[in-house]
């Protein structure tokens, strides 16, 4: 059971700024996929929840195809803030690496941005799923459900943690379009996640 969780734990632990919150955030979607995976694979396993089967089939595809997509965000997002980290150590003597280093850490802080906004982007996308998926799921797994659901939301809560600190250091005709996307990511996984307990709690 704890084979190489033990690994990424100390990893997190360490005095290292990364692996981070940004990573954490990756790695709480990966678990909202195996999650949501576990209780497809439960429906489907049963004629009794033979009405849940077809958005069963759809949504293991997009589990399977997520849950490695996410262990990837969780390493992007830790290289990203590397990058930015190395481009403040750059050197800074002449005009020229001046510049050089202001760019590195704009692309830097760019790059620190977009992989958690892939992170909520994506997040966003299973938590669409789950919510008609609640209503036809195999009931006896259905606490599991309402767990991968708020794992997706955490993901995104702290993604979106992370995609505002690092916009906070872009010029604001560039960070203006982040925050615009974000508040959207924001409002609709507050609304399904309200939306998919709901409907969890009532099979309860």
């Amino acid at each position: 059971m704890n084979d190489g969780y033990e690994d990424v734990l100390e990893a997190i632990a360490s005095d290292s700024p990364t692996p981070g919150g940004g990573s954490v955030a990756a790695l709480s979607l990966a678990h909202s996929y195996a999650l949501a995976t576990m209780v497809v694979r439960l429906t489907l396993k049963s004629d009794k929840w033979a009405e849940g089967h077809s958005i069963s089939e759809k949504l293991l595809v997009q589990c399977e195809t997520g849950m490695p997509r996410a262990q990837e965000l969780a390493v992007l997002d830790a290289e990203a803030f590397d990058a930015v980290i190395h481009a403040f150590r750059m050197p800074k003597g002449s005009d020229e690496e001046v510049s050089a280093r202001e760019q590195a850490i704009a692309k830097g802080y760019l790059e620190a941005a977009n992989i958690p906004l892939n992170t909520a982007q994506v997040s966003l996308e299973l938590m669409r799923s789950m919510f008609p998926f609640a209503s036809v799921c195999n009931a006896n797994a259905i606490t599991d459900l309402g767990a991968a659901c708020y794992m997706a939301h955490t993901a995104i809560v702290i993604a979106i943690l992370n995609i505002r600190i690092n916009i906070g250091f872009m010029f604001e005709e560039d960070s203006a379009p982040y925050e615009q996307i974000v508040s959207l990511i924001e409002n609709e996984a507050d609304d399904l996640v309200s939306l998919t307990m709901n409907v969890i709690n009532n099979r309860m």
